[in-house]
């Protein structure tokens, strides 16, 4: 199945680069730099990068968190008209708990080839036979994000 992506919108590499922040502060911990900003109404709901080393969690991925946090934030598990804004498109964990969540929005930066679950090897958040489908923007300021990636992973080889 392939995705069907959107255009993005004027204020989208203004959120990705709060995310690339979050994504530069989790490469200080040691962390693979992803981060991810959830938005909704124009405001900050949440940020967060990945935390599963620091954590000892498999499941603390950076859209995890964020959305977590979020859910916690405003008192309730439904997020209908937050957008999600992430640095590395996200894993098949993370499109499904987006699904579950009910976001409106997705906007990544860099394309996952080995992992990918929302436009590379598949695209779950957007699978019909699902009871909710989220928007897709792919690419927002993309090569700073896969730059990042590659550093890190670059450092440590």
């Amino acid at each position: 199945m392939t995705c069907d992506f959107g255009p993005a919108r004027p204020e989208d590499a203004l959120w990705m680069s709060r995310a690339l922040e979050q994504a530069r502060a989790a490469a200080t911990l040691a962390e693979v730099p992803v981060g991810a900003v959830l938005v909704s109404g124009g405001r900050l709901v949440a940020e967060a990068h990945n935390r599963t080393r620091t954590w000892a969690d498999p499941t603390a991925h950076a859209e995890v968190v964020a959305l977590r946090a979020a859910a916690a934030r405003l008192g309730g598990w439904r997020l209908l008209d937050a957008t999600l804004y992430v640095t590395l498109e996200p894993c098949a964990m993370c499109a499904g708990a987006m699904v579950l969540a009910r976001i409106r929005r997705l906007v990544y930066a860099a394309a996952d080839p080995k992992t990918g679950m929302c436009g590379s090897l598949g695209c779950i958040v957007q699978d019909r036979r699902l009871n909710h489908r989220v928007d897709i923007t792919a690419g927002v300021l993309a090569a700073p994000a896969a730059e990042l990636l590659r550093s890190f992973f670059r450092a440590r080889r």
